[in-house]
């Protein structure tokens, strides 16, 4: 099977700008991807773009990550109901070294083939309004700019509040297709479906300016079966960054992945091949409450995205949820662990020494010192994973990092114990 016709298989196109391009990608070509530096990490919704860009690489494409540097400092109107908050020049530095970083960890900027990543700030920072206005805007006519969809939604969500700064993105983003054909030979542009306006604009300018057919290529937006925007958890994004999203809560959120929606993640998102994945989706039909397909999403990412070392983490902290050992954890790794669990926070000093099945009463666990002895009594009540009788004290050695413990009632019930 052919790139592009993976690509279809998996799901993975929307729109072409010109159907020759499956001729045009049997042989190797230079394919680039925009990123918006809006954040000084990538967010899960981004590996969409980053596993098209890797399977290009893979099939011997040569790839370009494009940081707007320049274009961040803007904001892109597409899929938005309002104007973005600006960005320094200095966060948007900031924010490309930790971008620079995600790219890193999927894509190759090494050896053989390597990926290339650039800036589009490069390129502007030294151009003049006047510039700008005579050599790169005069090629763009405003009806055609009024007719592209990103800016037709917009206007209608703002009651035409729509800057003209921002109406003029999709020239910049037009010129950078043409600047990095120039400079990089790069024939085709690849990106969301929301970037079709813009990516027609960087056609149409290279044909216009060079008389070269270039190419453009979007993929579907990802949303789950409820209709929610892939990525989001709790109404938060997921972030590749391990210290904004913890490495636990990206395992999670795959892990816990719809039977709806996990064969289509798998799709876009794994190297398995599609045969794999049919195998996958055999299993989860003879044996729907194994979740084989989604054990093997969160793996395949975690280790992906946060390599051996992570995953290995996400899984001792998922064992340790559904296991009660917590030998060995930080607190800032139970209170990760934890986060979704009751839990309440009392003076060290009035805890302990006392008798923990006391000190779970004195917390909310249960609503009396009465039902927590009882408890205690018949086995059912732990604390940090082993079981405590009437007598057992609670010390300081039982808070890890002196500030939190774990109790448990039955075989489910946690309660997060924390201390000041």
């Amino acid at each position: 099977m052919n790139l592009l016709a993976e690509l279809k298989a998996r799901g993975l196109v929307e729109s072409l700008t010109d159907p020759a391009i499956a001729e045009a990608m049997e042989k190797p070509m230079t394919v680039y991807c925009g990123f918006d530096p809006s954040a000084r990490s990538l967010q899960a919704g981004n590996l969409v773009s980053i596993m098209v860009l890797k399977r290009f690489q893979d099939a011997g494409h040569k790839v370009i990550a494009l940081v707007g540097g320049a274009t961040g400092l803007i904001g892109d109107p597409s899929g938005k109901s309002a104007e973005r908050n600006m960005l320094t020049v200095e966060q948007v530095a900031a924010n490309k070294a930790g971008i620079r970083e995600n790219l890193s960890r999927i894509l190759r900027f090494d050896g053989p083939n390597p990926a290339i990543m650039v800036d589009n700030y490069d390129w502007y920072k030294g151009t003049s309004a006047i510039e700008f206005l005579r050599d790169i805007a005069i090629n763009f006519r405003v009806p055609q700019m009024l007719a592209k969809e990103s800016v037709k939604k917009r206007l209608e969500a703002s009651e035409g509040a729509l800057t003209f700064t921002e109406f003029s993105y999709q020239i910049l983003q037009g010129n950078d297709f043409l600047h990095l054909y120039d400079n990089f030979g790069c024939t085709m542009e690849v990106g969301g479906a929301d970037q079709w306006g813009n990516i027609t604009a960087g056609t149409d300018l290279v044909h216009r300016m060079r008389g070269k057919t270039v190419y453009g290529l979007t993929f579907p937006l990802l949303l789950d079966s409820s209709g929610k925007k892939f990525g989001k958890s709790e109404g938060n994004a997921l972030f590749l960054n391990g210290e904004m999203t913890s490495v636990y809560d990206w395992y999670q959120y795959f892990l816990r992945a719809a039977d709806e929606d996990v064969i289509r993640y798998l799709k876009v998102f794994s190297q398995k091949s599609l045969e794999e994945i049919a195998e996958l989706e055999a299993r989860m039909k003879a044996n729907p409450e194994a979740r084989i397909p989604q054990k093997a999403l969160a793996e395949e990412l975690t280790l992906l995205v946060h390599g051996a070392e992570g995953l290995k983490k996400a899984q001792d902290a998922t064992s340790t949820l559904f296991g009660g050992d917590v030998k060995g954890k930080s607190a800032e790794e139970l209170l990760t662990i934890f986060k979704d669990v009751k839990s309440a926070e009392l003076e060290k000093s009035t805890v302990l020494g006392k008798p923990v099945f006391m000190v779970a009463a004195q917390a909310g666990m249960f609503a009396s010192n009465g039902e927590a002895r009882r408890m205690a009594q018949q086995g059912g009540l732990s604390l940090n994973g082993v079981k405590v009788d009437l007598n057992r004290t609670l010390e300081a050695d039982d808070l890890a990092d002196g500030r939190v413990a774990v109790l448990k009632s039955g075989k489910k019930n946690f309660f997060l114990l924390k201390t000041r």
